[in-house]
This record gives structure tokens, C-alpha cells and sequence, in this order.
């Protein structure tokens, strides 16, 4: 997972479409159906926080946990419920909590941004220490049919009114891998200031997660397309995976 520089000012303006209280109140539905409702949450790269605001709203403890310093500022600004979530700086291959959880959850694609499999057993053998026995880890990743047929080689923009924004993409088929340039382009009087940010994704075949999981003593319950309880399709661009602690 990226540490990010600039991208940490700007990430909460680029996500403004994201539903965080409608998919934390997804996610809370499948501790509930699959499982039972977590008292103490780990909100696994966290980053500015959205998900941990939302969760702790909804009663629970939460522990949210990001490499990134200046996404972890702008989360501890966010609202919460009775008791504020507790923020860490640290990386999943890092993860050192003070005692256990009894959930845990990685969401948007976070999963993806650790590009090195050896990286992604280490932080799944993390979650799985710190997550008590039985209990629920629930992530989601891109597709590959997301990185080929959407991300793959394009560019997207978005202009507001004080900022004009350019995300490339740069896709390499035999590794897998999608390089991404942000460029933002920030109103400064009659002139704009322009400020960069590259990070990677990584696309993880079922099979690779499903081995790596197993590995760190997870069992997977149950794969969904996302924000449902289907079964996804060749044309999922992101998929739930509902894995559980079993040793």
C-alpha cells in the first residue's frame, strides 16, 4: 500500500461519489448474516478514515489502521460516534495491534495496492494473529476485467471548480499490473499549481487470494459481486470476499 504524498489532500474530493454509509451498512449486514456483529473492528487501510467515521456511528469500536501520516491527519478530523476510532500508522505487513478484534474489514481496492505477493500473505498472516478465532475478515479487490476493460490504458478527467484533475493508466498484461499517474492541477489566482502522484494495482487471481488465505488460516465463506449477495460475473469490476479465521 502506497504511503502517498499529495494524493492524501485531494482523496476524500475524489471519492466524493463513494456511498461510505450505504457500503458500511453493507458490510455490517454481512457480519450479521454470516457471523454476528463485530464489538471491535479492524478498518484495515483505512485511509481518510470514511469507513471508520462510518462504523463507529453505527456503535461499534474501531481501529483503523493506514502507512499514510497525512491520511490518518484527515481521518482523526472526521465525525464519529460516542468514542472516536483509534488511528495507527502502520502498514498491513506491519500490523501490531494491543490485543485482538473480533472483525475486520479492507475495502476499495486497498487489497490491490500491495503489488508484491509475498507482501499480501504477510498482511493477511497479520489480520489473521490479531482477528479472534471464527471471526470474519471481509476485503474487496479489483478485477481483472476492471484493470483490462476499464482502468487498462485510459484517462479519465475530472474538473471542479478549483481544481482540474488527469488519472492515466499504464496496464502490463503478463505482471498484472495497472500504474497509475495522478496529476492535479490546483487554482492559484489567475494561474494553476500542478502536484503528482503515482501508485500501483495488482490484479489477484480467485485462486491466488483462496491459497493465500488458507495459508494464513482463513477459510473463504463466501464471494460476492459487489454491494450484493450474488455471485460474480465475468463482468465484475470488484468482488467481495468473506473469509473466516478457522485456526
Amino acid at each position: 500500500m502506497s504511503g502517498y504524498g499529495c494524493f492524501s489532500k485531494y482523496y476524500d474530493i475524489l471519492n466524493q461519489d463513494i456511498d461510505y454509509k450505504g457500503r458500511a451498512e453493507y458490510l455490517r449486514g454481512l457480519f450479521k448474516r454470516l457471523d454476528r456483529e463485530p464489538t471491535l473492528l479492524l478498518d484495515l487501510a483505512c485511509g481518510t478514515g470514511g469507513f471508520s467515521s462510518e462504523f463507529s456511528k453505527m456503535g461499534l469500536d474501531v481501529i483503523g489502521v493506514d502507512p499514510s501520516e497525512d491520511m490518518l491527519g484527515i481521518a482523526r478530523n472526521k465525525e464519529y460516534g460516542q468514542k472516536a476510532p483509534l488511528y495507527l500508522c502502520q502498514s498491513g505487513q506491519e500490523l501490531d495491534l494491543f490485543g485482538t478484534v473480533d472483525g475486520a474489514v479492507c475495502c476499495l481496492d486497498s487489497i490491490n495496492h500491495i503489488t508484491d505477493e509475498a507482501d499480501l500473505f504477510e498482511t493477511f498472516k497479520k489480520v489473521s494473529l490479531f482477528l479472534e478465532p471464527e471471526r470474519l475478515f471481509i476485503f474487496d479487490v479489483n478485477t481483472e476485467y476492471k484493470h483490462k476493460s476499464v482502468l487498462a490504458d485510459n484517462t479519465f478527467v475530472r474538473e471542479t471548480e478549483d481544481m482540474f484533475f488527469v488519472w492515466q493508466n499504464s496496464y502490463d498484461e503478463c505482471e498484472k499490473i495497472t500504474d497509475i499517474y495522478l496529476d492535479f492541477f490546483i487554482k492559484n489566482g489567475d494561474n494553476y499549481i500542478r502536484e503528482s502522484e503515482d501508485f500501483s494495482e495488482r490484479v489477484y487471481s480467485d485462486e491466488c487470494l483462496r491459497e493465500l488465505l488458507r495459508k494464513s488460516g482463513f477459510e473463504v465463506l463466501a464471494v460476492y459481486d459487489d454491494m450484493s449477495q450474488s455471485e460474480p460475473n465475468p463482468e465484475s469490476e470488484r468482488i467481495i470476499y468473506v473469509a473466516k479465521k478457522v485456526n
